[in-house]
């Protein structure tokens, strides 16, 4: 992966021992496709340990970022948002020019600003929207191929429509949750939940919520494609909800599709 041109401001790396700890947030876009995820890992490139890697090299101290949430191996992020604390005297605006310079280009700072000291990028989100891209057409997409799901069966966008009303609200969503989920309870409450056509062959599954348990925006849509192709009927999506049983959904939509838009904070 090409490196964007090398950050060069002569004496700035190293330069800021000495500082007072400071507490700062990253909004983070990312092409997800040859990272194992956000979180890292011992020998697999991550999206965390990468950005880690990089700060580290600017403040020549250890640097550890609390991520909002973990996103798969293959999804992708234009709003990830995370939150370290660094003893530092380099500003907001020279981590933003030195990160950017020194990142690999499927990995942008879109934003960096100090926060007060007790800010969590996790434990302070109020909500996350994620958004699924499909694309509904005969014939696959040699550039779309990692940033969608190609089905080529035409879908019934109405009922998958008419079936995501039933996601609105607070509910147990075990029943679209993935095995291995760390989680202390299955309840989140999901504000909106719906279908948007771009032209003819494209689809985005917008759902916004204050948490998701493992795979569950993943899980729904993989159960929305199943309706669309008419496998199931609108009403199975609450059916399954209530069941609280995952064998009854649909298979895991591909994790290309999926996007982190954006994470929301007081």
């Amino acid at each position: 992966m090409p490196l964007r041109k090398h950050w060069e401001i002569p004496g700035a790396i190293g330069c800021d021992a000495g500082g007072m700890s400071r507490n700062f947030k990253l909004i983070i876009e990312y092409d997800g496709t040859r990272y194992f995820g956000w979180q890292r890992q011992v020998d697999k490139p991550t999206i965390q340990a990468e950005i880690e890697r990089v700060l580290s090299l600017v403040t020549r101290q250890p640097v550890i970022l609390k991520g909002s949430g973990r996103t798969d191996a293959g999804v992708h992020a234009l709003g990830q948002t995370a939150s370290f604390h660094c003893d530092t005297r380099l500003t907001p605006k020279t981590f933003l020019r030195a990160l950017n310079g020194l990142l690999p280009a499927d990995i942008v700072i879109r934003d960096c600003c100090e926060v007060p000291d007790g800010f969590h990028a996790r434990y302070d989100v109020l909500a996350k929207t994620y958004h699924y891209q499909i694309l509904n057409h005969p014939v696959p997409s040699v550039v779309e191929r990692h940033f969608s799901w190609h089905i080529q069966k035409p879908l019934n966008v109405k009922a998958m429509s008419e079936s995501l009303y039933c996601l609105v609200g607070t509910h147990d969503f075990k029943g679209f949750e993935g095995i291995g989920s760390p989680r202390t309870h299955t309840i989140r409450t999901i504000h909106r939940a719906e279908i948007i056509k771009n032209g003819n062959d494209r689809l985005r599954v917008v759902i916004k919520g204050d948490g998701f348990l493992r795979y569950m925006v993943r899980n729904i849509v993989g159960t929305l494609v199943r309706i669309g192709m008419g496998k199931m009927p609108p009403a199975d999506m609450e059916r399954i909800l209530l069941s609280r049983d995952r064998n009854l959904a649909g298979a895991t939509a591909p994790a290309q599709g999926l996007f982190l838009v954006e994470v929301q904070y007081e």
